[in-house]
């Protein structure tokens, strides 16, 4: 089941403010334009990374074949709303300490694509249901972001959708998957306030970690890696400018010869 309405009414009534409706049109319409990577994507796959803005790289081996992507395949919700001084805001979670993997980092509600999921839509907001018990009818999914890969060669694609009618979300969390809820100003990804970087390696190659540290009434929360890199990008394509600050990537076409020795 796809929740993207295939013919959005931009009415302010539809989507209860001016900002939410902006937003909308803005992103359907960003939806639309071409993707460096389709192509790619037909043919073998896209890489991004977990250091920054999207990159798409050809990556091919000797068989001239890829990894399954249908089994490394997620969608992670970057659900947005309007807060009560009508910046967007982001929700965020803290993983359960009980995970054995990522224990204890901040994500965005999303996991693996599972049998039965038709689409990226369905797996993100199957996700969120599971893990915070936000329910997806009071989710209007407006786009799909360019995708990126996980240090773990895990294909993660990022579903924006707009919760309109936050006061009827009632938070219910998956005590096995998550530890906390919270959400932060979206723009905040584009500020030096809050940020810091680590220069680390990955496969051989010097890049800038990203490092965004938040204090809510909920406690002290550390955002970094993969998540960092997809909000500096949606944050980048919502407010249509660049950061303050500074991202090193990595050199791509490197990657590419070293994941050619990797990838069965």
């Amino acid at each position: 089941m796809a929740y993207l309405v295939t013919q959005p009414c931009f009415t302010e009534e539809v989507w209860g403010s001016q900002t939410l409706q902006r937003l909308a049109k803005q992103l359907q319409y960003f939806n639309q334009l071409p993707r460096v990577n389709e192509e790619i994507e037909k043919d073998c796959c896209g890489i991004g990374s977990d250091f920054g803005l999207f990159k798409s790289v050809e990556v091919k081996n000797n068989q001239s074949s890829c990894v399954n992507w249908r089994e490394r395949r997620a969608a992670v919700l970057i659900c947005l709303f309007e807060g009560q001084d009508g910046e967007l805001r982001v929700i965020l979670t803290k993983r359960s300490m009980k995970l054995s993997s990522h224990p204890g980092d901040v994500a965005l509600p999303g996991g693996k694509v599972e049998e039965g999921d038709v689409d990226d839509y369905t797996t993100a907001l199957r996700e969120a249901k599971e893990e915070i018990g936000l329910e997806p009818n009071l989710v209007q999914v407006v786009a799909t972001l360019e995708t990126f890969i996980s240090q773990h060669l895990l294909k993660v694609v990022p579903v924006v959708g707009l919760l309109v009618r936050k006061g009827d979300f009632r938070p219910s969390l998956n005590i096995d998957e998550v530890d906390a809820i919270f959400d932060v100003p979206l723009k905040m990804f584009l500020e030096e306030d809050n940020h810091r970087c680590e220069e680390s390696e990955w496969m051989g190659e010097k890049y800038n970690l990203h490092l965004f540290d938040f204090k809510s009434e909920q406690g002290v929360f550390l955002i970094w890696g993969l998540t960092a890199s997809i909000l500096i990008h949606a944050a980048s394509v919502i407010y249509q400018r660049s950061p303050f600050f500074k991202g090193h990537l990595p050199d791509f076409q490197q990657l590419q010869r070293s994941l050619n020795h990797i990838l069965p």
